[in-house]
């Protein structure tokens, strides 16, 4: 087929034509970032199978366990993408405690056996072991909390959460690309049903974790490839940093073993096309009036690592195919068993550390 000069003309009218109408419809007004170079997967982040020793719990009978926590016998307990609150009993069978009516993401248990849980949608609620599931708090700092993500619950009693995003759960890709800071770090206190802020201004804010002593929190902003740490404790209580930069990764779900380490879940490695974008602003803003369909994607790969409390990578776990676990959106130590979570697979994943570590001590 031969396209003559006018041809060409009217093609190249149309798709300008296309893309001015997408900028004039698109919903972000983003800003340019430019991003370090992504660190090579090697040393302690070389790619590896063990995640493909993973046991698969419950597959077929739920549906994106974005969360997952351990009570204290041994059940297993998951929120589910429609709402839904389940435990997996020791024999296989998964039983329904609760529906939240949002989308349940981060879980933590108190020491009173209540399960807390980030909805995206409702804000944080608590779930008693009667059934009970009630509101703890909606807002913050006067405004409405928007994106609940993930929760832990400190030995006082007083809960840490994420407020990922003023974006809502369902269009969290937009604030990806228009790459502004509105996550925040959030603590409520149930003695005084108080909320307060301790961090604004983070790049989409995602999993938190307390450290072995509680003297510092750490909160995962996914959007910037890093880790970010408040202190609470000591001469620099109040006071924030960069615990660890520059992730090959987006971190999601992160949790404390109790004994000195923290396990970390990329959801997807980095996109190196995605990096290039940041510096066009004008470029991301009409991506995100595209169809989410054919938006960029996730990769299909599962990647945990874990770290210890001064930032340092120690070794990292990988389904490179994902074969077995992909888009693993967190990771939740249990003595010598990871169990992972994703919004995406249709099961829970069971590690035994043993099985691709046969040297490691053995918790207690």
């Amino acid at each position: 087929m031969k396209f003559t000069r006018n041809k060409i003309v009217w093609v190249g009218a149309l798709l300008a034509g296309a893309v001015l109408t997408g900028l004039a419809s698109s919903p972000i007004d983003s800003q340019a970032w430019q991003p370090a170079p992504a660190v090579a997967m090697q040393g302690p982040w070389a790619a590896n199978t063990r995640l493909q020793a993973t046991e698969l719990l419950g597959t077929g009978e739920l549906t994106g366990p974005e969360d997952v926590d351990v009570d204290a016998q041994g059940r297993l307990y998951a929120g589910l993408e429609d709402g839904r609150i389940v435990r997996r009993l020791p024999n296989g069978n998964i039983e329904t405690l609760a529906h939240t009516g949002g989308r349940p993401l981060g879980l933590h248990f108190d020491e009173n056996g209540n399960l807390i849980i980030a909805d995206a949608h409702r804000g944080l609620l608590l779930l008693r072991p009667s059934g009970a599931l009630h509101v703890l708090t909606q807002s913050a700092g006067g405004r409405p909390i928007r994106f609940a993500d993930d929760v832990v619950v400190a030995s006082d009693g007083r809960i840490y959460f994420s407020d990922a995003s003023v974006w809502p759960y369902e269009q969290h890709r937009l604030d990806l690309y228009e790459a502004k800071p509105y996550g925040r770090l959030l603590r409520y206190n149930p003695a005084t049903q108080k909320t307060e802020v301790l961090l604004d201004g983070l790049y989409f804010a995602n999993g938190v974790a307390l450290s072995q002593q509680e003297d510092f929190i750490l909160v995962n902003e996914t959007s910037r490839y890093r880790i970010t740490r408040y202190w609470l404790k000591g001469p620099k209580a109040g006071q924030h940093d960069i615990f660890l930069d520059n992730l090959p990764g987006f971190p999601d779900g992160i949790a404390s073993d109790g004994r000195g380490n923290f396990w970390l879940a990329l959801v997807s490695p980095r996109n190196a096309s995605l990096d290039r974008a940041h510096h066009h602003p004008m470029f991301k803003n009409w991506v995100a009036s595209l169809p989410e369909s054919i938006q960029p994607k996730p990769a299909h790969y599962g990647l945990v690592a874990r770290l210890d409390e001064q930032g340092n990578v120690q070794e990292s776990l990988h389904d490179p195919q994902g074969q077995r676990l992909f888009i693993i959106t967190s990771v939740q130590p249990v003595g010598n068993t990871l169990y992972f979570g994703s919004l995406n697979n249709n099961a829970i994943g069971r590690l035994m550390l043993p099985a691709v570590f046969p040297d490691a001590p053995v918790a207690p």
